[in-house]
């Protein structure tokens, strides 16, 4: 299997738990014969940061369709941009990079608050909230997305010597996979319309929190609580049904808790296997280390 990094198309944002890591992993979980079979789609209801999506099209070229989702509505404009627009949004990227970087750390923390306001007041053009989207991205704290009950953007700035704003290669080499990509913004469950024998689902949902306080990830005011993860194990027994495969991942809430079996009860009629995943749990870095995380799957030959 190549690494995603040997491939030009890439995630053009950095993620909190995205899955670049744990693509070794989710390979196992595919069926073996995947690379044959013909004309296969792929649906994936949570596209994130798109490492799974962007990986699996370039390793699996007989993938001929893919249906990406988010409910993050900037998140999906930015998608469209970059698959649409991408030689404008590089000019935007561009023109960003060069103001922000020559400042200094006060000047460049102002620039960014002046942006982020920007960003928030959403009555700018679809090309420029993407620019603008990457360049918070890539200049915030620890490229977090986290908005307040309002729904504003409101992570703080970061420090970084000289961050990557505008990775052009990156960039055009997305928006060339993007061609075969149908893109979709709302709740996950509308995609269940692509769901037929050779449809291939990817879940990557917001993670069930182990702690209070690693809730602060969630990146939609909506939330994501457990009566949302009881709705999609029902959607995952509906596609079921029409014959699609899944691969889902999630918390292990056995990492903080050994009584806690809410997914071992919730998936009991599916693979449900634990691999090891590193994760910055705090800002301090005394959080960062190797956890259990679930995946699950109704492929036959899983592990």
């Amino acid at each position: 299997m190549k690494r995603l990094d040997t491939y030009p198309a890439r995630p053009f944002i950095k993620w909190v738990g995205g899955k670049t890591q744990l693509l070794d992993d989710i390979k196992k979980t595919l069926p073996r014969d995947l690379s044959r079979r013909d004309e296969m789609t792929y649906v994936e209801p949570f596209v994130g940061g798109g490492a799974v999506l962007f990986w699996i099209l370039q390793e699996y070229p007989n993938i001929t369709r893919a249906v990406i989702n988010d409910i993050n509505a900037e998140l999906i404009c930015t998608y469209r941009v970059i698959k649409y627009d991408v030689e404008n949004l590089i000019l935007k990227l561009s023109r960003l990079q060069n103001e922000y970087l020559p400042l200094n750390e006060v000047d460049r923390k102002k620039y960014f608050l002046a942006q982020r306001e920007r960003f928030n007041e959403r009555d700018t053009s679809e090309v420029e909230i993407a620019a603008l989207f990457i360049f918070l991205n890539r200049t915030c704290f620890n490229g977090l997305y986290r908005v307040n009950s309002k729904g504003k953007f409101n992570v703080p700035h970061g420090r970084y010597a000289n961050p990557k704003i505008c990775d052009e290669e990156t960039l055009r080499a997305d928006s060339a996979v993007l061609q075969r990509v149908e893109i979709l913004c709302g709740d996950f469950a509308q995609t269940g319309k692509y769901a037929h024998d050779n449809v291939l689902f990817y879940f990557d949902p917001p993670y069930r929190p182990l702690t209070d306080t690693s809730a602060f990830t969630s990146y939609a005011k909506e939330g994501f609580d457990d009566a949302e993860q009881i709705r999609l194990r029902d959607f995952c027994d509906i596609i079921a049904k029409q014959k699609s495969l899944f691969v889902a991942s999630n918390s292990d809430p056995l990492n903080v808790d050994n009584e806690d079996d809410f997914f071992d009860h919730l998936y009991k009629m599916f693979s449900i296997k634990r691999v090891s995943a590193a994760r910055v749990i705090n800002s301090k870095g005394n959080g960062r280390g190797t956890i259990s995380e679930i995946m699950i799957s109704n492929v036959a030959n899983a592990y």
